[in-house]
């Protein structure tokens, strides 16, 4: 326990911001896992509907990438690294469909 008043006042700080953290590596991990499977959506029946869910997914991955990346909350490698996956993902299943449409 901490036992000078600034002590206090910094653990005070420190588990807030543990919190805050907390909350915003959450909501990047759920919103990059709404993406993944509307891009498995997507992969499985290509439509324009789907296209325009799996870009409104990505939007809002990342932009909270991009609020955590400012907070401080991840470091900015982090991030641009989360990004490129996730661009990554649909690129390859964009690419994978015009090689499955002429198969058929």
């Amino acid at each position: 326990m901490a036992n000078t008043k600034s002590a206090l006042k910094r653990a005070k700080i420190a588990e807030r911001n543990r919190l805050r953290n907390k909350a915003y590596k959450s909501a990047v991990k759920t919103l990059m896992k709404k993406y993944l499977t509307a891009v498995e959506t997507y992969a499985a029946n290509p439509n324009p509907e789907s296209k325009q869910e799996v870009l409104a997914h990505m939007s809002a991955a990342y932009s909270k990438i991009d609020k955590a990346v400012k907070q401080g909350v991840i470091h900015r490698n982090n991030g641009a690294r989360k990004k490129s996956k996730l661009a990554q993902r649909l690129k390859a299943q964009t690419q994978n469909q015009p090689a499955a449409a002429t198969a058929q």
